[in-house]
């Protein structure tokens, strides 16, 4: 039989395999390509970009739980002038897909990071990290609200031609709902999903071990989560689902893969092996030409054909969102409104 064919599309980026580094724990990419041949992954999205260098949060920032890992380092990056010129060039020459995850404290900021990023060479696409506090919306994450997230794709959208991936937090109230005004703001694909937010307690001294308090709770102990979450999404949307959460081994990801997601990102999987990411693409390959299953893509949404009706579908009313902004656009156009001016 002839090998497996593991390639995925995700928007514009052809991938090789559906296996991607995840942003915070590859960096960008510098010490793992020391251990590992990086261009035989499908993709890297790289540590969290923002338009100024960020310190990010004190020690302690890591905190290892029962199955998983709490973080909380706030960002720490160079900022985007030092990525552009130190990292985007030696990324470039990797040759592997490169997705830069950028963060912002508002549109603008969002909009101003891909705008500079949309002719940088070797940048393939943006993975857009709404999870972070709207500074016009007290603080609160955009996230939070489906509307904030469609206006962040939305507006990132109008001033890049890259892919356009959102990721999706599981800490709203609806994720497909989430997911589904990230579709409508004309992201490519979700990645789906971020961690979950968790509080570590240190009994001797008394106090939480995080300055901020709260901090993101990732890997194996998350994975059902993230499986379901990854599932309901897939129900949602017609774009790809990019499936997150506790994938450490090639079992982990051929379960996303059934879910319905189109490729599959390892984060906290590459600190338990720095060989991972290598470990899941091969197991991938094996699993398909033990069973004689001709790609990749031929697992993606398998398992949802042995679900009930109650599992979820593109037919489920309660995964219908329609984004305010549009609504208020076609109802002035059909003359159930009036513009009072204003600020836009």
């Amino acid at each position: 039989m002839a090998s497996a064919d593991l390639a995925v599309t995700i928007g514009a980026i052809k991938m090789k395999n559906p296996v991607i580094a995840a942003s915070g724990t590859f960096g960008f990419g510098r010490e793992f390509g020391r251990v590992l041949d990086i261009s035989a992954l499908g993709a890297i999205v790289t540590k969290g970009i923002t338009l100024e260098p960020r310190a990010g949060n004190p020690p302690p920032r890591l905190w290892e739980t029962a199955c998983g890992l709490l973080n909380s380092v706030g960002l720490q990056n160079p900022g985007l002038a030092a990525f552009i010129r130190d990292e985007a060039p030696r990324l470039a020459a990797c040759g592997v897909p490169v997705i830069v995850n950028i963060s912002g404290d508002s549109l603008a900021e969002f909009c101003e990071l891909a705008s500079c990023l949309e002719g940088v060479p070797g940048v393939d696409g943006l993975e857009v990290n709404v999870s972070c506090p709207n500074i016009h919306a007290g603080g609160r994450p955009f996230a939070s609200d489906p509307e904030a997230v469609y206006r962040v794709a939305a507006a990132v959208r109008r001033v890049t031609g890259k892919t356009l991936i959102v990721k999706l937090s599981p800490n709203v109230a609806g994720i497909a709902r989430t997911a589904q005004a990230a579709e409508m703001g004309g992201a490519d694909a979700v990645s789906c999903v971020n961690t979950y937010l968790g509080i570590a307690i240190d009994a001797e001294r008394r106090r939480p071990v995080f300055s901020r308090v709260f901090a993101g709770l990732s890997g194996p102990a998350i994975k059902p989560l993230a499986l379901r979450a990854v599932w309901e999404v897939a129900s949602a949307v017609r774009i790809p689902v990019v499936g997150i959460g506790g994938i450490c081994s090639p079992q982990d990801a051929i379960e996303f893969l059934l879910a319905g997601a189109r490729a599959v990102a390892i984060g906290t999987g590459n600190f338990i092996s720095p060989m991972a990411c290598l470990e899941v693409v091969e197991g991938i390959r094996s699993y398909l030409e033990e069973r004689g299953i001709r790609a990749a893509t031929d697992l993606v949404g398998r398992a949802r054909g042995h679900a009930g009706h109650t599992a979820g579908s593109h037919s489920d009313e309660a995964y219908v969102y329609e984004p305010k902004e549009r609504k208020a656009e076609d109802d002035f156009a059909a003359g159930k409104g009036r513009s009072h001016g204003g600020e836009q």
